[in-house]
């Protein structure tokens, strides 16, 4: 089977959020052919270059959504009015407060623009227009529009069209031909959104089934996004409703949606997809590597808590460390290692300061007597350093594990702790109750009483530490490895083949020009010696 790949910002670059799980996917399903349709977000991205591809990867095409890109055509008189009419379509469908007729405006004014850009060309510059910004206020302004977009005015919409015209990228590009996604037997999209176009494109236009997974949904991530800058809000509104628009037709026309949890789950739903149409597979984490930790407590500091992750906001360590506050008063020899992951969000450095800062403050440094050298029971490591050089010592080196996130997809940090056979103390957001499953505690968010209980319950019950570390350790080795993920894909990928009709490829001359035996591995024309030969020879 021959597999289109569709990314953005992830596999096969060396940086991304979908690298590690499309590159064990690929790997693990050799049999299969994949082509890998590529989306860079950034300039730095496309420097890092692409991780170390396997021999089934059989080709790799790329495209930037960042910088301005044009092809250097330009539309006609007829054109122009062709994109015109299909553009208002697009901006009216997006615009409109009623579902229903905005829905149908939006997907015709989508496809409209795709074979504009297909037959013609010309897509980059005629949306960066000044005729694309006319179009876009007479939209905002119509009657029935969303009170959200009312208010923009020339600014707000120059910058959201700016924005419109990379998320649209993908439509005015070279890959909707017989040799590239026309040859796929199935589009697999790495997540939704910008990265599904190519995949909309290529079943409008040849029929090819798409797949979509989604470990973190694209909508939700875009919202987040959007909330967290300082974009105006008319902008934000506009950008809310084209991608949600975006998003309801990518799981309309998906034949089927892998979301990775049912938190998910649950907003694919929200969002208008079939519930028939969904199929939750969680990721696959490689087990082998805690495999030395196992369910082996020496070496652990029984009264040390241990976070992992990467240093942000959403993490919420000021409410760990108020938490942990509270912890010290009831427990003097508790520990708390924060181990952060070198790879941090823009802002990072300076929330980690002010954790720095806060954790010098709730805790001096403390000394056993006048002549010892004071220490803090709050000690911030990096991945990779000599207290925590790798992610099972890190685990390895506390008795409980903490989460304190008010915000959360998969919690993929709980994941490696439950391999590693550590009881964990969550706060209840995103897929926490799902992947803990009762092998944990979990508590309220931003609520540092309820996180300091727990802790000390656990810290303080090492038999009861012991019991919910084995189960979840258990637990993780059931429903979280890779063997388990590879299984899933290999089944839906032969499930929507099945149900897909039979294409003749242009390039393969008549039809059963590859017959299935040629798939099968060695040389599988080369003709047996007859029995009587080889008792002779012998």
């Amino acid at each position: 089977m021959r597999i289109a790949l569709l990314t953005e910002g992830g596999y096969p670059y060396a940086t991304g959020e979908s690298r590690l799980w499309c590159d064990r996917l690929v790997r693990g399903l050799g049999p299969h052919e994949f082509d890998v349709y590529a989306l860079a977000r950034s300039a730095r991205q496309e420097d890092a270059g692409f991780v170390d591809l396997p021999q089934q990867v059989r080709r790799v095409t790329a495209a930037p959504l960042w910088g301005a890109e044009d092809d250097g055509r330009r539309l006609g008189r007829r054109e122009r009015r062709f994109f015109a009419a299909h553009f208002a379509a697009l901006t009216a469908g997006f615009c409109a407060a009623d579902e229903a007729a905005g829905a149908a405006e939006f997907t015709d004014g989508l496809y409209g623009l795709a074979e504009l850009a297909r037959e013609h060309g010309g897509l980059p510059a005629a949306l960066r227009s000044e005729a694309a910004v006319r179009i876009l206020e007479a939209a905002c302004r119509a009657p029935g529009a969303r009170r959200g977009v009312r208010d923009a005015a020339l600014p707000d919409h120059l910058a959201f069209v700016a924005r419109l015209e990379r998320s649209l990228r993908p439509l005015a590009l070279g890959w909707y031909t017989e040799d590239t996604l026309g040859a796929a037997d199935l589009c697999h999209a790495a997540s939704g959104g910008t990265a599904a176009l190519p995949g909309l494109l290529a079943k409008r236009f040849f029929g090819t089934p798409l797949l979509v997974t989604e470990y973190g949904v694209q909508l939700r991530a875009q919202y987040l996004a959007a909330s967290s800058t300082t974009v105006a809000a008319p902008v934000r509104a506009l950008l809310a409703a084209f991608h949600g628009r975006l998003a309801a037709e990518v799981y309309r026309q998906a034949a089927l949606l892998t979301p990775g949890n049912t938190h998910a789950r649950r907003w694919q739903e929200r969002c208008g997809a079939d519930r028939a149409k969904l199929r939750t597979v969680y990721p696959g984490m490689e087990a082998g590597r805690f495999t030395e930790v196992g369910e082996d407590d020496e070496g652990a500091d029984p009264a040390a808590l241990v976070w992992v992750g990467r240093v942000e906001p959403a993490k919420d360590l000021i409410a760990l460390l108020h938490a942990f506050a509270e912890v010290r008063r009831e427990q003097p020899d508790a520990r708390l290692r924060i181990v952060a992951v070198p790879a941090r969000e823009p802002g990072g450095d300076g929330y980690l300061a002010h954790c720095r800062a806060l954790a010098a403050q709730l805790f001096p440094d403390e000394a056993a007597d006048e002549y010892a050298v004071g220490d803090n029971p709050v000690s911030f490591e990096e991945l990779g350093g000599p207290e925590a050089p790798s992610l099972a010592g890190a685990y390895a080196g506390g008795a409980v594990v903490v989460l304190s996130s008010v915000v959360e997809g998969f919690p993929l940090t709980l994941v490696e702790a439950m391999l590693c056979a550590r009881a964990t103390v969550s706060t209840d957001v995103g897929a926490v109750v799902e992947v803990i499953g009762g092998t944990g505690l979990v508590v309220p968010p931003r609520n540092p009483r309820a996180l300091a209980d727990a802790c000390l319950a656990l810290l303080r019950d090492p038999e009861r530490r012991h019991r919910l570390g084995a189960a979840a350790r258990a637990r993780a080795l059931e429903l979280f490895t890779v063997e388990q993920n590879l299984a899933a894909f290999r089944g839906i990928y032969l499930e929507l083949l099945s149900h897909s009709p039979v294409r003749r490829r242009t390039a393969d001359g008549v039809p059963f020009g590859h017959p299935a035996e040629a798939s099968v591995p060695g040389h599988w024309t080369t003709r047996s010696a007859p029995a009587d030969e080889v008792s002779a020879d012998a």
